[in-house]
């Protein structure tokens, strides 16, 4: 099995129909859909763009099943059974024109429901798929107009992580962000509740900065660097209330490789959020050690081991700290 392939339980592809500042309709697809290798091929590849997209939101269903109807659905099919997949995915539609309906700006294209496992996960997966135009070559080795699901583009998909929704996790559904109008209306589609508490998100990013420079495997210098550069961006960003962008954060902190960094921020077992104002308290650890034990409290900026100002000796698991200042001189030979 390669990285991207997924176990499909259920398929299904309807059709929004809907042009800018226009009605939406829906047509769908008759019966179950086999589990074709182009079938499996296309949820891999899609599977694969949704775990590469930064900025994903992050959030849990709404309590108000009368006006968020999903978690209602998905109840009936996971938990009571009352209704099989081809059901779900109809209610989801006619819900989904709906709320269609309702952004002007929204548009219509191929939409894509699958019930996927991936290792432990079982989870939901929609995506509202457009096409565009390529170029193929004919047996007669005539260049043609090809048209082709977009997928480079994708722009309006969510996913339910059914697992961590029956065991009471905090966040289960994810969704892409992209154009604040077309996340609008998806996020209410699902039934999502999106909010990011900017204290966690920062604490997260911080973890995945730390996780890249051992993955990166820096030189302490270079690591110091980046935490440096880091905590310099992201304190500014927090001073003047700016949100973060993940994307932009690459390029500013890695700009010799920003992808490599990207990769790192859209790991999703961090699933870290984008649109935050980062949280200046939570950037400490960039440029900070501090620790306790049962004895004694410290806190020195990393640049200290750089310079000599403190030293740690794994041999013989002492830290030394330099040029200790008067008043603690003073203070140290009272006792």
């Amino acid at each position: 099995m390669t990285p991207f392939q997924h176990t499909i339980a259920d398929l299904v592809v309807h059709k929004l129909i809907k042009d800018q500042h226009g009605p939406a309709a829906i047509e769908l697809h008759a019966g179950p859909m086999p589990l074709t290798p182009s079938a499996q091929r296309l949820v891999d590849q899609l599977c694969q763009h949704y775990a590469e997209r930064l900025g994903k939101g992050y959030g849990r269903f709404e309590d108000d099943e009368d006006n968020f109807p999903m978690a209602r659905f998905v109840r009936q099919h996971v938990i009571e059974q009352r209704i099989d997949f081809a059901t779900l995915a109809q209610l989801m539609m006619q819900h989904l024109q709906v709320r269609a309906e309702q952004e002007q700006l929204a548009s219509g294209g191929y939409v894509l429901i699958a019930r996927v496992h991936n290792g432990a996960s079982d989870c939901l997966l929609v995506a509202l798929v457009t096409e565009t135009v390529g170029s193929a070559i004919t047996a007669g080795l005539e260049i043609v107009d090809q048209p082709h699901l977009d997928l480079a583009s994708l722009r309006v998909a969510g996913r339910i992580d059914l697992t961590a929704w029956q065991r009471g996790a905090e966040r289960y559904i994810s969704f892409l962000k992209g154009r604040a109008d077309v996340a609008q209306y998806f996020k209410l589609f699902l039934g999502c509740n999106d909010v990011v508490i900017a204290l966690k998100e920062t604490q997260k990013l911080v973890q995945g900065l730390g996780r890249f420079a051992e993955a990166q495997k820096l030189e302490p210098e270079a690591r110091d660097q980046l935490m440096e550069r880091a905590h310099g961006y992201l304190d500014a960003l927090g001073g003047e209330g700016e949100p973060l962008s993940l994307d932009a954060a690459a390029e500013q902190l890695w700009p010799d490789a920003p992808e490599r960094l990207r990769g790192a921020f859209g790991d999703e077992a961090l699933e870290l959020a984008g649109g935050f104002v980062p949280d200046r308290r939570a950037i400490k650890p960039l440029v900070r050690f501090k620790a306790s034990a049962p004895k004694w409290k410290v806190e020195f900026d990393r640049s200290s081991l750089r310079s000599g100002a403190v030293i740690y000796d794994k041999h013989s698991d002492t830290l030394v700290l330099y040029d200790v200042p008067e008043h603690l001189k003073r203070a140290l030979l009272e006792e």
